[in-house]
């Protein structure tokens, strides 16, 4: 009896060593891998040699723990002779839950996928064109870009948790540390610095400045470049009761309309906006707010301009009480032709099985119509010319992490009324501390989720400094790049930008 008591005693001990034991493998950390290979290419007229650098950096708790893995791709020129002199751009796309490929593979990466830039035609099946950016800009900057925790091969490891990350604070501070501890390891604290962040990325783009300035290593930006900003989401918010949205949308509207030539036919694009925006301004709004005391000759007269600038029936308008929201709009505007429009490229068109549907049911024809080819290209890219070889797939985006996004601004034991994310008052505070900081903000007439109108809205407002801004606009959607005359635009104006002094 006593030799088996002592037998099972030392299974036991063994077993519970052994789950120790376990449960400390699950939380072993591997080194951080890292592909370098060196390449050459042609900006702005000069030869470049660079080195790519495609590798994991770990984020630590206070306790030197590592607690994520960030996934970013360096382009880095070669021989500079004056690092401190060589400007470097941290690049990342939004969602939140998207990763950078959009970026580095649609405008600043070193070879771009080719889709129709017409947005006449989807992507199709492979294969699919890569070409080499020849409207590139590593003459003038080095670029980084970053995948967040949770998109591309960036994750959680060790001891850490997605709610460490997946929130509006939490994201802005783990990119901020990302930031400082490439910037000490490659010795650039004195080169120049800029982020070019594009949709949720302009939200993050702020909420990094303001991060910099804090935990006693204070990193002034020289500017930000945001592509289809979102900083007040008021206005990007297409709900009913949104006053705000009803507004900022109608000038979008309009030159989607023009666009399809329901609208606006005979005069331009630049004087049909303008002129939308001053009934906008003067009349539609206080319209709105007059709400149910509008008379019926009133709500006639508001009905009749609407259909003029939008291209929608006017019965239509009024029985949606001069309020459009734009699924609504996506399937209207066409609807004699059967086809539903875009969100985020209004240019786009697709034929859904469904016509009466509220709103797009196969989800946003600028978007599967190009994602395939994204797709693919960002994995033959990093395989065969980063000799990348990881252990999981590249997450072009995450759906699971906006369900579990925190979007409160206070500390989370803190009360909190929900209320539209609005980060402009941030950084107009961060840029009147960092006075050197400049700001170029590039919108697309036909972008439907992100309205140029409210762009102009936005930095109108919240203690703005307008004579910082550089307001640019383009003939494409959200992701302008994809239309070729606008990536030409886009790379000249982004070059303007850095060249400023």
């Amino acid at each position: 009896m006593g030799k088996l008591y002592t037998l099972f005693t030392c299974i036991l001990f063994s077993l519970t060593i052994s789950a120790q034991q376990t449960d400390i493998d699950s939380l072993s950390v591997p080194e951080p891998k890292s592909f370098i290979s060196n390449h050459q290419i042609t900006n702005g007229g000069k030869l470049i040699k660079y080195k790519a650098i495609a590798s994991e950096t770990y984020l630590k708790n206070k306790s030197g723990e590592p607690v994520a893995s960030i996934w970013s791709v360096a382009y880095i020129q070669n021989s500079t002779e004056d690092p401190s002199k060589r400007p470097v751009a941290f690049v990342f796309n939004g969602g939140p839950g998207s990763a950078s490929v959009w970026l580095q593979m649609g405008m600043f990466g070193p070879q771009l996928v080719k889709v129709d830039s017409d947005a006449a035609k989807d992507d199709g099946a492979a294969p699919y064109t890569l070409v080499e950016n020849t409207n590139g800009i590593l003459d003038l900057t080095d670029l980084v870009f970053i995948d967040p925790v949770g998109t591309g091969f960036s994750k959680v490891i060790g001891k850490g948790k997605v709610e460490d990350f997946w929130g509006l604070t939490e994201d802005a501070n783990s990119v901020a540390q990302f930031m400082r501890q490439w910037v000490t390891k490659n010795n650039r604290w004195l080169s120049p610095k800029y982020i070019i962040g594009e949709s949720f990325g302009t939200t993050r783009a702020a909420g990094v400045a303001n991060a910099l300035e804090g935990n006693g290593q204070n990193m002034a930006l020289n500017g930000l470049i945001l592509i289809s900003q979102a900083l007040d989401y008021a206005g990007s918010t297409s709900v009913h009761d949104n006053i705000t949205s009803y507004l900022t949308y109608l000038p979008s509207m309009a030159a989607t309309a023009w666009y399809h030539k329901k609208a606006g036919q005979g005069k331009s694009l630049e004087s049909f906006v303008e002129e939308c925006r001053n009934y906008t301004y003067n009349f539609y709004a206080p319209a709105l707010y007059k709400g149910s005391l509008l008379t019926d000759a009133e709500k006639n007269e508001v009905a009749e301009k609407l259909s003029y600038f939008i291209g929608l029936d006017k019965k239509y308008i009024l029985k949606s009480n001069l309020r459009i929201l734009m699924p609504r709009f996506q399937k209207q505007l066409l609807e004699e032709e059967g086809l539903a429009i875009g969100r985020l490229d209004g240019r786009y068109m697709g034929d859904e099985v469904d016509k009466l549907t509220d709103g797009p049911h196969l989800g946003d024809p600028s978007s599967y119509q190009i994602s395939s080819a994204y797709t693919a290209s960002l994995n033959h890219f990093y395989a065969s010319e980063l000799g990348v070889k990881m252990d999981r797939p590249y997450l072009n985006s995450n759906g699971e992490i906006y369900g579990k996004w925190n979007w409160k601004p206070v500390a989370k034991e803190s009360g909190w009324e929900p209320s539209y994310v609005n980060v402009t008052r941030k950084l107009s505070e961060t840029m009147r501390r960092n006075t050197g900081m400049k700001v170029m903000v590039a919108s697309g007439y036909y972008d439907l989720i992100c309205p140029f109108f409210d762009a102009e809205y936005t930095f109108s407002r919240n203690g703005i400094e307008r004579e910082k801004i550089k307001m640019v606009y383009y003939e494409a959607g959200h992701m302008m790049y994809t239309h070729q005359p606008d990536l030409i635009k886009l790379a000249q104006d982004v070059r303007e930008f850095l060249s400023r002094k």
